[in-house]
């Protein structure tokens, strides 16, 4: 499963993804955190994407993420908070509405915005920071277009986000590889787009593996643009795997250029595991604590 059927899949399937999850035949045993793994200096707040390990249950996920330091977790449903306040963790980034259908058409706009109108609410009501958001596909729709109705759509939301303390993110997502036509798929389209909403409640989730594949450059993108950024996620280049020293990205000097920039919002792990899923997750959390 890929992240674009998971965001689709709904609660459901969630939960019997859980219930059949490290008990299953072939389910790997569950790694225990030895002494002085995870996360020691904390500078950098980490979060985790539970679409990324099948055949762990979100109960076995929280509770080792909480562990090792991970403080929340990315893209849960509402019906599933409860297991994350139960081990200390909060969702990082909200769900809303999907990935190809977004706010870049006028006719996607009050689904989209009924579904973001929605999480705001629940978020809020959590306790929690961020929701997620996307820009849609082309479908052969000039980028200038789709940012002009991606602006009509926010502006009408993003107030609301204000009062209910809670942020926007819209992802970036390459085109070129995992999200064929996707139109938020370069840095200075989105940052763009976050200067015409004028909020601090719009930011941008900026997807380190999606940008690299995309149009690289990553560091001094971060440097140029970090105040439009609300939120990070990381995984190998290429392959999206682990983020140690089989790809080509040096994790521990971007997360340096991140804490530079003085972010305190969520970097989430988001790469699939192709070794131990736990020990890979671990293996990360210790990279990234720079």
């Amino acid at each position: 499963m890929d992240r674009r059927s998971f965001i689709k899949v709904g609660s459901a399937a969630s939960v019997a993804m859980g219930l059949a999850g490290g008990i299953a035949e072939g389910a790997e045993a569950k790694p225990k955190a030895s002494e002085g793994e995870g996360v020691k200096n904390g500078r950098i707040k980490q979060s985790v994407c539970k679409w990324c390990y099948r055949g762990v249950s979100l109960d076995e996920l929280a509770a080792f993420s909480a562990k090792i330091g991970i403080k929340g977790m990315d893209l849960i449903s509402p019906e599933d908070w409860p297991i994350l306040k139960k081990h200390g963790l909060e969702c990082s980034m909200s769900k809303s509405h999907g990935i190809g259908k977004g706010l870049n058409r006028i006719e996607n706009h009050d689904e989209c915005l009924a579904k973001i109108r929605k999480s705001i609410d629940e978020t809020s009501e959590a306790g929690f920071p961020n929701v997620i958001c996307f820009s849609g596909n082309r479908e052969g729709m000039d980028d200038d277009e789709g940012m002009k109705n991606c602006f009509i759509a926010l502006k009408q939301v993003v107030g609301y986000a204000e009062q209910k303390n809670v942020t926007l993110c819209m992802e970036l997502l390459n085109s070129k590889r995992n999200h064929k036509d996707y139109m938020c798929d370069r840095t200075h389209w989105g940052v763009e787009l976050a200067k015409q909403v004028g909020s601090d409640n719009f930011k941008l989730l900026y997807d380190i593996y999606h940008m690299q594949v995309q149009e690289g450059d990553v560091i001094a993108t971060i440097k140029e643009s970090h105040q439009y950024i609300g939120h990070y996620h990381t995984a190998g280049v290429p392959g999206r795997n682990e983020i140690g020293d089989t790809q080509e990205l040096y994790y521990p000097a971007i997360m340096k250029a991140i804490l530079k920039t003085g972010f305190t919002g969520y970097v989430g792990q988001e790469f699939i595991p192709k070794k131990g899923k736990l020990e890979s997750l671990a293996e990360a959390v210790r990279i990234c604590d720079v």
